[in-house]
């Protein structure tokens, strides 16, 4: 390249870098406001900041590309000037903390001024991030112990927490600690040494914050640990504490809400919770950190790691098919992928920008654990030879706009991926008469935790709803959702005659946000079995006042209590945080 190029080179890298610095500031102090808010019971705000840290990535990547092409023109989106600048950058980025981070927001910045077409690692990191440097600085973790005296380590885990405000009775929940893990655990009956290795940062969630470690017991029986804390607005306790990976996993689920915590070394935060959490993949990872867009990065790189070392084929998911999604899925990654199909079945009023739109709304709204997270792509590649006949044929009969088939791949313009989940009304089909109760009665749960988080799914068939292998129940088919508070909530007029019962169409006028709850009865289930064992724990959903009390409820702003582990575990089961109420 000539001397000038080398220039704006070296310039274009350095404008993106001052870019990722500012970007990763903002996202720092929204995080770090996370203290503030929690000890206030600002919930309201609680909401307003995360979907402000959202949106910042989007809003930074159009100021950097605004910044840099007006600077520097044609010389910014010419491909071949990018490999220069790639390695400028490198040489900017190498050693720090947050590399990888800064990695993805160059990606997006290429593909914003130049296209995706020519995106590759010789110009961005696709597939080959930087090696990873050794990091510097404070550790990440602080220990406390080693003893074999249980009650001291817990209290001085709950007193190292950096909160200003006091426990309501911290003697009381280092007790009921000590007895759950006593109970649960039965190398804590008898002496041991045992360790705590707590991480510095405190997460926050909602309305909850946690402590987050691993217990060592004699140096060798290794715990994950999760000390979930509340706030009642006299004082903070300790809900529960959690010492198993499954319920971990469950608190880092991709259901839920992106944590606020502040982290100076991202991979570093990633590999801890990692050792926590062995079947959580690094992308899960990230995107439960708030980094969701390196989460997308993580994603792929694994996903294209996966298909080095397998060779099932992609083939269309199990269960009905959708009316607005083509959806497929590779078995052996335990992911579905999503496409938009080019027309709707009459029945369905939305367009295609409404669904986009609905899946915008998941991805930044609170998901209370009942609402799976998506990714979006563009221009997503596969190997044409790992789609099966099946998926090309449905894809190329429904989704031929966002289409481009080569000898070599298969390129979908625009798709999300979800994790899979075994859809609702295939689980039922093989339930035992206990499991059948059980997923019935979460199906109920699901519908009222999210109505009081404001959303109405709309279209609430067991068929858009999946059970995880923790066999919670989630949503997942978006098309028709919306907030609670747009509904008209009505009950059906009596009939004026034995003509108006009789007729084809209803003898009342509909208006196009009308629902008449007493219809979901019939409407949701076809088997009187199933109707029976759903009255029985959750009749309310067929009523009018149920609705209608949900929604007066949001109009009053009260935030809802939402919990990422069964109410039983609770240690004081009833306490609310100030300013609320708890779930449904």
């Amino acid at each position: 390249m000539s001397a000038i190029a080398e220039d704006i080179a070296v310039e274009i890298a350095a404008l993106i870098l001052k870019g990722f610095d500012d970007y990763r500031r903002q996202f720092r102090q929204i995080t770090a406001g996370a203290l503030a808010r929690f000890e206030k019971g600002d919930w309201l705000e609680v909401q307003r900041a995360s979907l402000s840290r959202i949106e910042l990535y989007a809003e930074s990547a159009s100021s950097m590309v605004s910044r840099i092409r007006d600077r520097y023109g044609e010389d910014a989106t010419d491909p071949a000037s990018w490999a220069a600048i790639k390695r400028e950058y490198i040489d900017l980025i190498e050693y720090r903390k947050d590399c990888e981070l800064a990695e993805t927001v160059f990606n997006t910045i290429f593909r914003k001024l130049v296209g995706a077409e020519g995106l590759n690692d010789d110009v961005a990191f696709v597939t080959e991030p930087l090696p990873q440097q050794p990091r510097g600085g404070a550790t990440l973790t602080h220990s406390f112990g080693t003893g074999s005296n249980l009650a001291p380590l817990l209290r001085e885990v709950l007193e190292a927490t950096p909160f200003s405000i006091g426990w309501m009775d911290i003697d009381t929940d280092v007790e009921l600690m000590l007895e759950t893990m006593k109970n649960s655990i039965p190398l804590l009956r008898s002496p041991h040494a045992v360790r705590f290795d707590m991480l510095d940062s405190v997460f926050f969630r909602n309305k909850g914050a946690y402590l987050i470690g691993r217990m060592t017991i004699d140096d060798e029986h290794v715990f994950p640990i999760a000390i979930p804390i509340q706030n009642t607005g006299e004082g903070l306790y300790v809900d529960t504490i959690i010492w198993n990976e499954d319920d971990l996993s469950i608190i880092f689920s991709f259901t839920r809400s992106y944590f606020m915590v502040d982290i100076d070394s991202p991979i570093d935060m990633v590999e801890f919770l990692a050792d926590l959490l062995p079947n959580k993949k690094r992308w899960e990872l990230y995107t439960s950190l708030g980094f969701y867009k390196h989460g997308k990065t993580e994603f792929y790189r694994g996903f294209l790691d996966h298909l080095e070392h397998s060779d099932d084929q992609l083939v269309l998911a199990e269960g009905i098919k959708g009316l607005v999604m083509a959806v497929f899925t590779l078995p052996s990654y335990q992911i579905v992928f999503k496409v938009i199909r080019d027309r709707f079945a009459p029945t369905k009023k939305v367009t295609r920008e409404q669904v986009r739109d609905a899946y915008y709304l998941v991805k930044t709204h609170d998901r209370v654990g009942r609402m799976a997270d998506t990714q979006e792509f563009r221009n997503f590649r596969f190997p044409r030879h790992r789609l099966s006949d099946e998926v090309i044929e449905e894809l190329r009969r429904a989704c031929a706009s966002s289409l481009e088939i080569t000898d070599d791949e298969v390129i979908v313009k625009h798709l999300y991926t979800e994790r899979l989940m075994t859809p609702l009304n295939l689980y039922i089909q093989d339930a035992s008469d206990f499991e059948l109760r059980q997923v019935l009665d979460e199906y109920g749960n699901a519908i009222k935790q999210l109505a009081a988080a404001d959303i109405f799914p709309g279209d609430m068939l067991l068929k858009n709803f999946g059970v995880t292998r923790h066999r919670r129940v989630v949503f997942y088919d978006y098309d028709e959702i919306c907030y609670v508070t747009q509904v008209n909530f009505r009950k059906i007029p009596e009939a004026r005659s034995n003509d108006d019962v009789m007729a084809a169409e209803p003898w009342y006028d509909v208006g196009p946000w009308d629902v008449f709850p007493e219809e979901f009865e019939t409407f949701l289930f076809s088997s009187e079995k199933l109707r029976d064992i759903f009255r029985e724990y959750h009749a309310d959903l067929f009523t009018v006042e149920f609705w209608q009390e949900i929604q007066q409820k949001i109009r009053d702003e009260q935030v809802v209590d939402v919990y990422p582990y069964r109410r039983k575990r609770s240690f004081r089961r009833g306490i609310s945080s100030f300013g609320s109420r708890e779930t449904p």
